[in-house]
């Protein structure tokens, strides 16, 4: 019986190795493979962190252009009211400029003479 535990014990150290071998073999014959999935994956995280950028740069922006549009806006309403008549006559009134109280005469000028 000893003959035969030890051959079925011999039997298994052969499997093992086998099986070590083949799990050897297939890992070395796949490594090109592992690093190509190890630079797609590098790729796609690198890709991520420049679309989150590119958002972040993009909001900014918006942002950004939303008070410009309210700058512009604001000055648009302030010019439209500076340039009212009455605005105008406050404005100048301080220089000694007043508004016309009589009707403006035409000059009618005789071009034959």
């Amino acid at each position: 019986m000893s003959a035969k535990v030890k051959n079925t014990e011999s039997e298994k150290s052969k499997k093992i190795d086998w099986k070590r071998m083949f799990y050897y073999n297939w890992i070395v014959r796949n490594v090109p493979y592992f690093l190509f999935i190890a630079v797609i994956t590098t790729i796609y995280i690198a890709n991520g962190h420049y679309a989150n950028k590119t958002i972040r740069k993009i909001s900014a922006t918006e942002k950004k252009l939303k008070e410009m549009d309210y700058e512009f806006k604001t000055a648009k309403r302030q010019v439209i009211f500076m340039s009212k008549e009455s605005e105008l006559a406050k404005a100048v009134e301080p220089i000694g400029l007043k508004e016309l109280t009589t009707p403006v005469i035409k000059i009618d000028i005789d071009k034959q003479k």
